[in-house]
């Protein structure tokens, strides 16, 4: 189902962002968690195989609809200046519901059943439904969207496809390893299971406060920021390959792989929806599937590296080779602005 879910929002999100195009931003997020509190209440009561896979197809799809859209209402209220700290608050809200919701969701199922955790999704975000029909303020019938010709149009910029790029290769490699981190852990590391719980949400941790952090320092430094947060997550990789035996080591250095190697994605985000011009909405999508399809390619490869003669190791060795990509494009956008400055001050 996890596999479902991830390639339904790689290619779900920029489909419902064209899908969408014509309605305002606050009806889109509204209908999305509709959607998704009804496919949880399908799933809660459902039994049947077929059935629960659609609704999960159907949820991926609208989760991917609401982040597109959530991202490019965040980044115009908070303004240009303070785009990537409103795209990094945004951030912050996905990584504490990994943080809080994963053990609330444990705890749940413990007292319900499996059916509990999806109650209480689709309790939660029909909440959220009212709360964005209060607080999120109506923006008209998207009189300046673009058409559905011109929205593909509009995504012609070699710089936006250099941030899709590390916007996969970032997030691919920290997942890849992340991914199979569990085994690396107490098979190699020798941590006991017992608190392996704690070393997944330290992980989570420096991936909430790396948002944040990230989002801060994004709007003033964005190139630095990027540049920086790749090569951090690349040499923490490189550390957890080579300190893997010694739990002591490893646990902080994947609390700090969250920090660096998740910090850096509003950053990102940010450009994006800049570098689009008239497609903003579809930009955001367009992250938002490069993410999944850098988790999904980094997963699989790591899980092929699992079955090889590097065992545990052989995720993190994938996760740092893709990882140490990332400085490529992240450089090639800092140069391209530079050029872009320079012919701007000689006109």
């Amino acid at each position: 189902m996890a596999t479902c879910a991830l390639k339904s929002m790689i290619v779900g999100a920029p489909l419902m962002a064209m899908l969408t195009l014509r309605l305002p931003k606050r009806l889109t997020l509204m209908l999305a968690l509709g959607v998704f509190a009804a496919g949880h209440v399908v799933v809660a009561l459902g039994s049947s195989f077929a059935l629960l896979l659609g609704a999960r197809f159907l949820t991926a799809l609208a989760t991917g609809a609401f982040w597109a859209v959530a991202n490019v209402a965040a980044a115009r209220a908070a303004g240009p200046a303070a785009g990537s700290r409103a795209l990094g608050v945004v951030g912050a809200g996905a990584m504490l519901a990994n943080v809080v919701g994963v053990p609330l969701g444990a705890f749940a199922g413990q007292l319900m059943g499996w059916r509990g955790p999806f109650w209480a999704l689709a309790a939660l975000a029909a909440a959220a439904v009212a709360l964005i029909a209060r607080a999120v303020p109506h923006d008209g019938p998207a009189q300046h969207a673009g058409s559905l010709r011109s929205e593909p149009a509009a995504l012609r910029s070699g710089r936006l496809w250099l941030v899709l790029a590390a916007c996969a290769t970032t997030t691919g490699g920290v997942l890849a390893a992340y991914s199979y981190i569990s085994p690396l852990l107490t098979g190699r590391a020798g941590l006991s299971a017992g608190l392996l719980p704690l070393a997944l949400v330290g992980f989570g941790v420096g991936a909430l406060v790396g948002s944040i952090v990230g989002g801060r320092l994004g709007d003033a430094r964005p190139h630095t920021v990027t540049i920086v947060a790749a090569a951090g997550a690349t040499l923490l990789l490189l550390a957890i390959c080579l300190l893997s035996g010694y739990a002591a080591a490893t646990v902080p250095l994947v609390a700090l792989l969250g920090f660096f190697g998740l910090g850096a994605n509003p950053v990102l985000m940010s450009p994006a929806v800049r570098f689009a011009g008239r497609a903003p909405v579809l930009a955001s999508a367009l992250t938002i599937s490069a993410f999944n399809f850098g988790t999904a390619a980094g997963s699989w490869i790591a899980g092929l590296a699992l079955g090889s003669p590097l065992g545990t190791t052989g995720p993190a060795v994938v996760g740092t080779a893709i990882a140490a990509l990332t400085p490529i494009p992240t450089i090639a956008i800092a140069l391209t602005r530079r050029r872009h400055s320079a012919a701007a001050a000689m006109t």
